[in-house]
């Protein structure tokens, strides 16, 4: 594929000017908010659920939240469909990325491993990022899926050497040196039944990544810049999604939203298709920059309802003996869309009808109607 320079000389700043000022006073707001807030961790996971299931809205496909949340705690009620396992891929990257130091998305390694392609990475150097001096607090699921990546990449290494094992005492030829690690610096061939061989996925990075540094100097939502230049161009052929989460990464790398990483799926589905799709870049822009102001605005609603929720529940803490498991409860429901029995009892480690009696004294709101399976929330 030939790229073309992505020229953005031609913006008009007295039309975008308007959503510029709008978007970034938003996302400032609810920063700023979430900063000293007592329920942005449950703010930040529930997010990150919204956001993943909205990225599948973006595509055409329907995943219910509530879906989400149970196969990520593994207590799927049916067989999870292709949908859920790729709405969950989008879940486990807003983790990853919020779980690392604001500048690894768009670092090189950082983007190689997001994108699928950065091989293996050392437990040492997962461990000394995580634990970095300006690393962002996350909540354990966030810590456990960035180990069970590490686990998983180690265990790809070792099947890996069972596999050349295996050649040699076979009788294979084993390649010398030199010609063994240019075969492991070479990316694994695609298949070209589910890739397009033309596709080109060396240049098209290097485009997008130069409409990142050429935006360095403009107001930090003209980031949606890159967004929309990352759809245009389609930088990875099964991956669309990532463009966003890339430039929520980069809001949060230079300061505007330090203390989460803005929902922009969610944002974008409030804008019309006709908008997001419109032939004219400008527009396209403009309904980028829509995108995350509406995002913060709802991050805001959100914010709200949770501190409101969190203080109602807490009501009931009051004469509570220290070792009560309800306030353990009330952080677990003001970080899902709905619980289980099943969730409770795993995290607070307490028995079936001990989950019961804590959601009857929390007095949550049962969400499901059914005697079979049933799940609370907040209203």
């Amino acid at each position: 594929m030939e790229t073309m320079a992505y020229d953005i000389s031609d913006l008009s700043l007295n039309t975008l000017i308007g959503p510029f000022s709008r978007a970034t006073a938003a996302l400032a707001r609810l920063d700023e908010r979430l900063a000293r807030s007592p329920v942005r961790d449950g703010f930040v996971e529930r997010q990150h659920f919204a956001d993943a299931a909205a990225a599948l809205w973006l595509e055409g496909e329907l995943v219910h939240p509530e879906d989400l949340v149970l196969h990520d705690a593994h207590m799927d009620i049916r067989t999870p469909t292709h949908e859920l396992t790729r709405a969950h891929a989008v879940l486990r990257t807003r983790r990853r990325i919020f779980s690392q130091k604001p500048d690894w998305a768009l670092s090189r390694d950082g983007f190689l491993a997001l994108a699928g392609r950065g091989g293996a990475m050392s437990a040492a150097a997962g461990q000394k990022s995580r634990d970095g001096e300006g690393a962002d607090p996350v909540e354990a699921d966030g810590r456990d899926d960035a180990e069970a990546d590490l686990l998983a990449e180690e265990f790809a290494e070792i099947d890996a050497v069972l596999a050349r094992s295996s050649r040699l005492l076979s009788g294979a030829d084993w390649p010398d040196r030199k010609e063994e690690t240019s075969r492991r610096d070479r990316p694994e061939p695609q298949n070209d039944l589910i890739y397009d061989l033309d596709w080109n996925e060396e240049e098209r990075p290097a485009e997008w990544q130069d409409v990142v540094a050429r935006t360095r100097d403009l107001p930090d939502p003209a980031r949606g810049v890159a967004s929309r230049r990352w759809q245009d161009i389609e930088v990875l052929q099964h991956g669309a999604w990532l463009g966003s989460l890339l430039v929520a990464a980069l809001l949060r790398q230079e300061g505007l939203a330090a203390h989460h990483l803005a929902s922009l799926h969610l944002g974008a589905k409030n804008i019309p298709r006709e908008r997001r799709r419109a032939r004219n870049r400008s527009d396209r822009l403009l309904a980028s920059l829509d995108a995350i102001h509406d995002a913060a605005v709802a991050g805001l609603k959100e914010h709200d309802r949770l501190v409101l929720a969190k203080s109602q529940m807490e009501r009931r803490l009051k004469q509570r003996r220290s070792s009560s498991k309800l306030g353990d409860l009330v952080e677990l429901v003001l970080s899902r869309p709905l619980v289980s029995a099943g969730m409770i009892q795993d995290r607070l480690k307490v028995t079936k009808q001990g989950a019961l009696n804590l959601v009857g004294e929390l007095g949550l709101r049962e969400m499901t109607g059914r005697g079979r399976f049933r799940a609370w929330g907040i209203v």
